[in-house]
């Protein structure tokens, strides 16, 4: 419902909005929503945020699967202390970082640079990941690996042509919940980004929510244009969400 209103208020004008915010518009006004998609900026932090995202979650999938497979599937000494330490990450929010972040990606001239953002998102979708993918990992048989190996297959092979088509399930749950994260997040690039030209959808919201503070009506339509891409692909990818955790949970 909340969702409904805001697509329906987008068609009003403030003034309408203010003296019928529940009834339908009297006059549909789809200007507040085509002035906003001609906008070409608009378009520009679309395809930033998608592209962060993408980045994000290749980063954060394909260090997690090899951290994980040898979480998982190596015995040697420490292996717990060093998932422990994983596991630890879940307690430390982004904004526990911020300062010394900041002074990081200064130091390394990140800085108004995507790698700024992707690098730390990987980073802090480490430890979520890992346990997502090791607990999937190490419901796979060791008969399996041990019939590849009987037949010349080596431990990376094993890895890259057995293993990861097997978590087929898991890697797509992960990569949504990146994909997710990624997209939401708004306090990275606002801390990252001063270039408007490198802004994301979470931070023009914000600033387009004081630019027209006033117009409310042109506010909520551009809310529901930055959400549509989101609700999209979560639409999609839902089944995957969910059948890879349930596949994750019900293995062994």
């Amino acid at each position: 419902m909340p969702l409904v209103y805001a697509v329906i208020s987008g068609f009003k004008s403030t003034g309408e909005l203010t003296s019928n915010p529940f009834g339908l518009p009297e006059r549909w006004k789809t200007g507040n929503y085509t002035g906003i998609l001609g906008d070409g900026m608009f378009w520009r932090q679309i395809a930033n945020s998608a592209g962060m995202a993408l980045g994000t979650t290749v980063c954060t999938v394909a260090a997690s699967a090899m951290a994980a497979f040898a979480l998982a599937r190596y015995a040697f000494r420490g292996r717990e202390l060093f998932y422990m330490l994983f596991t630890i990450g879940l307690m430390f929010p982004f904004a526990v970082a911020v300062l010394p972040l900041f002074l990081l990606l200064r130091d390394f001239s990140l800085l108004d640079n995507p790698l700024g953002v992707i690098l730390p998102q990987a980073a802090f979708g480490l430890p979520m990941t890992i346990i997502i993918l090791r607990g999937f990992f190490r419901t796979v048989p060791a008969e399996i690996e041990e019939a590849a190996v009987m037949d010349g297959c080596g431990k990376f092979r094993f890895f890259w042509k057995i293993l990861l088509p097997m978590a087929r399930p898991a890697l797509g749950t992960v990569s949504v919940l990146a994909i997710v994260a990624s997209w939401n997040n708004f306090f990275l690039p606002l801390l990252v980004f001063n270039d408007p030209e490198w802004q994301t959808v979470p931070v023009d919201v914000q600033q387009f929510q004081g630019q027209y503070s006033t117009d409310y009506a042109l506010v909520l339509a551009y809310i529901v244009l930055a959400m549509v891409p989101a609700l999209a692909f979560y639409a999609v990818a839902e089944r995957q969400l969910i059948g890879g955790l349930t596949a994750g949970a019900t293995k062994g």
